[in-house]
């Protein structure tokens, strides 16, 4: 079992502390909906881990979810095989899962899934690391191989935290689970620290500011946990502390067979306890195997004298059924971008939210290789062949990956963001290749990548995927306020009746865009907001997000 410890660091995210894993976990279940409502159809629109979850949990209330999805089933937890082949398999999407992703982990646990530590820089699970920054290469098998600069690099970054973050004092009560203090400190900083990027965080730290500029360069190049986050820096600092208290930069796995597997999994999965469905009912037998196509269209129907009635969905066959209430868990961006989106169905300030949405750029692009020939050790210099690799060149990242000394495995050659993830962008997959391959040959002029190469490369650039037009959000300074909004949207109680009925989920909307543990719990706050407006009720001895909501809510800027 790959189940994390009980006590321990958790991305109990500071905004909205709500221990979902204990929520997941508890045998009282979710909640339950009246008799009267088992068979209703719940429209749950995009078959990514958020809106599979979604779908997943209603189901087992006895609703009946109609997924509908304009790609692949499992969103951005997508994998590339060539084929025809039994090769490894390239998550082009997400590919690595902290364990403090609690929520994440318990829908890996019940499926049976194995997982095992990513190869992340200077960690056991990578052999080597190579950094090289303005031509000069650094070889470590482990942090304490590399040059003083770079320990106070780390020291410096540690050390900011603690000026103006509270670190050690935040990370202790989110492990202890002591919400007050969580949200003392956190409602503290949100209004100072709203406005101030990541690079200013850095600039104007004690820790920093005495250091030369080449510091907090190196910084940016390597980073902390998984590599470089230069481009990172445009960032509201709020954004970086919820990475950093939750853990989500430490004991990163990956998913044996690729990412893809969970959602697959959990689409065909058949859960033991079932409000009103048969035993064996899963996602795929409830959708005949597949999900129902895109959708074009969400408008509110016209009720009985003149009032709202049922949300009407339209696929693109033109297909339209009416539902009392949609989980829409597409990126945002959709609903007026992609999506014929009925306005009145949202505020005003919530489609300001909606539209200010900052999304990050991401590419990668992966080769499959006959075996891990990295791990070869060159006999003029005793060191490994080629190393995990974190450069200023046009690579940025390379990782290796492989699951066993005599198998195929995978390199990628180039993982980057922003503007660095631009610069792929016009160019196809054999051009990047080949870029690529050029780089690295300056780090390491005497091994042939070419030459173990097998098949075809594959590539993505998320920005230019019409489905998600970018990775993730990322928050821009001062866009706290536009988050809250979106994030509450679940709490409906107070909305103008006009504005109910239609929920938003996906990591989009969570304080931690990117992160597929914040698809899992907004999907269930979209849960918790279905199962309400239908007269359900969480258990006395397990409350809902909604239920402790007044307790744990997001501080709300003036």
């Amino acid at each position: 079992m790959n189940t994390p410890p009980r006590s321990g660091i958790s991305m109990l995210i500071p905004d909205f502390p709500f221990p979902y894993d204990e929520y997941l976990a508890h045998p009282d279940g979710l909640g339950s909906i009246p008799r009267e409502h088992h068979g209703t159809q719940i429209a749950v629109v995009g078959a990514g881990m958020s809106g599979l979850v979604a779908a997943y949990e209603l189901m087992k209330l006895g609703l009946q979810p109609v997924v509908y999805e304009s790609a692949q089933l499992g969103g951005r937890l997508r994998g590339a095989r060539q084929p025809g082949t039994d090769l490894p398999v390239a998550d082009l999407g997400g590919m690595r899962f902290p364990r403090s992703a609690r929520a994440l982990f318990h829908y890996i646990d019940i499926l049976g899934l194995d997982t095992t530590p990513f190869p992340n820089p200077l960690t056991p699970a990578s052999d080597s690391t190579v950094i090289e920054i303005a031509g000069r290469r650094h070889y470590a098998e482990s942090a304490a191989d590399l040059p003083p600069m770079f320990h106070d690099v780390a020291t410096a970054w540690q050390d900011c935290l603690e000026e103006r973050a509270h670190f050690r004092t935040m990370r202790r009560a989110i492990a202890d689970r002591d919400y007050a203090t969580v949200k003392r400190l956190w409602n503290e900083l949100v209004p100072v620290l709203d406005d101030m990027s990541f690079s200013h965080y850095l600039a104007t730290s004690n820790a920093f500011s005495a250091l030369p500029f080449e510091y907090r360069e190196a910084f940016g190049l390597v980073g902390f946990g998984t590599g470089g986050w230069d481009t990172n820096f445009p960032d509201s600092m709020l954004e970086i502390l919820r990475v950093v208290y939750g853990g989500a930069e430490d004991d990163q796995q990956r998913i044996l067979g690729g990412a893809q597997r969970l959602p697959q999994l959990l689409w065909q999965y058949a859960p033991r306890q079932l409000a009103h469905w048969p035993a064996g009912t899963s996602l795929a037998s409830l959708h005949g195997g597949s999900p129902r196509g895109a959708v074009r269209r969400i408008r509110r129907a016209d009720g009985p004298g003149g009032l709202g009635g049922p949300i009407e969905v339209t696929d693109r066959w033109g297909r339209t059924a009416g539902y009392p209430a949609v989980v829409a868990t597409c990126q945002s961006w959709l609903l007026s971008a992609r999506i014929d989106t009925d306005e009145s169905l949202f505020s005003h300030p919530l489609w300001t939210a909606i539209e200010r949405t900052h999304y990050m750029q991401s590419s990668k692009t992966f080769v499959v290789v006959d075996r891990p020939f990295w791990k070869d050790i060159d006999p003029d210099t005793g060191q490994h062949v080629l190393s995990t690799t974190l450069t200023d060149r046009l690579t940025r990242g390379t990782y290796l990956l492989d699951d066993g000394p005599d198998k195929p495995a995978l390199i990628c050659l180039s993982y980057t963001w922003n503007d660095d993830a631009l610069k792929w962008l016009p160019l196809d997959v054999d051009e990047r290749v080949r870029l690529m391959l050029h780089s690295l040959k300056q780090i390491y002029p005497n091994v042939d990548i070419a030459s173990h190469i097998i098949g075809d490369p594959v590539t993505i650039s998320w920005e230019d995927d019409p489905d998600f037009m970018g990775a993730f959000s990322d928050n821009l300074p001062g866009h706290y306020r536009y988050q809250e909004r979106l994030y509450t949207h679940f709490m409906q109680d107070r909305f103008d009746p006009a504005h109910r009925g239609i929920f938003l989920a996906g990591d989009d909307v969570s304080w931690t865009g990117g992160w597929a543990e914040g698809a899992v719990t907004t999907g269930l706050n979209a849960v918790w907001g279905v199962m309400t407006q239908l007269g359900g009720k969480t258990s006395a001895a397990n409350p809902g997000p909604g239920d402790r909501f007044d307790e744990l809510k997001p501080v709300r800027l003036a």
